[in-house]
């Protein structure tokens, strides 16, 4: 375990993190100063890039103001009530400009990461998904801007910032978030899977009629294992990338009693 900013938070900041998320808003600033239209459309997303630009300030600063304690209601914690609340918050958030807003998605990436060094506060806190440590909040941080940084890099043409390093550190709060967003195709589901990741790391996911139970620890006698590149894994856990796309690609292996349900894992999940 690591530092925020030099800083002890109570020890169970995770090594690279903070390095993470001040790079990969870097990143995201840098494609987004060489952009010469913001009005152009992203693919697979209704929104354009000043739109997701837009986004990703807002979210900053929403999740700095909640690593400093500041109550933040927003959405109702399900993929559908938080899409809800991006489409309102965004209608009231005139700025599209390219310029100011790298600016501000590197303002608040650097608050968020003042808030995460100071102390840790006591108990959880509340976040747009539901009670999370600072620890787990900074990786949804990560994530989220991995997610929509690698959108804009689609939509601009230019290579993404997704790595393994910071595919691997999303992973606890992808752990935390999916018994959150668990899909209809559910429904009556009873599996045990363990993922591996090919950095090293794993978890365990167990449905049981359709409800799911996330672990660091993969379960007894599991009826998939699914070994998958890091990036390759969060693309898929954020929708960008499909299972077969993932699978013809070669960056997915199964085996196990049953290892045809690999496929079928990541459509038991609503991506956050």
């Amino acid at each position: 375990m690591g530092t925020v900013n030099g800083q002890d938070n109570g020890g169970m900041w995770p090594t690279g993190l903070a390095e993470a998320i001040r790079a990969t808003a870097g990143d995201i600033s840098v494609l987004l100063r060489g952009a010469a239209d913001t009005g152009v459309p992203v693919p697979r997303s209704r929104w354009s890039l000043g739109e997701v630009a837009a986004h990703l300030a807002q979210a900053n600063e929403l999740m700095a103001d909640v690593a400093a304690g500041k109550a933040r209601p927003y959405g109702d914690g399900t993929p559908g009530g938080l899409a809800e609340a991006n489409e309102v918050a965004l209608a009231a958030f005139a700025e599209r400009g390219a310029v100011p807003l790298a600016a501000m998605i590197v303002e608040q990436a650097d608050a968020f990461l003042d808030a995460a060094a100071r102390p840790a506060p006591h108990g959880e806190l509340l976040t747009p998904m539901g009670p999370m440590s600072m620890d787990v909040l900074g990786s949804y941080l990560l994530t989220h801007m991995l997610g929509h940084g690698y959108d804009l890099a689609r939509a601009l043409g230019r290579p993404h910032m997704v790595s393994r390093a910071r595919a691997e550190l999303s992973l606890p709060f992808l752990m935390v978030a999916m018994d959150r967003v668990v899909s209809p195709a559910a429904a009556g589901h009873t599996a045990r899977y363990t993922v591996r990741l090919g950095g090293g790391a794993c978890f365990g996911a167990a449905f049981t009629d359709g409800a799911v139970a996330v672990g660091p620890r993969p379960p007894g006698r599991p009826d998939c294992t699914i070994l998958m590149e890091p990036v390759a894994f969060l693309l898929v856990a954020l929708g960008r990338l499909g299972p077969w796309g993932a699978l013809a690609r070669g960056r997915v292996l199964a085996w196990g009693r049953k290892p045809w349900l690999a496929p079928r894992f990541a459509t038991l999940f609503t991506p956050p």
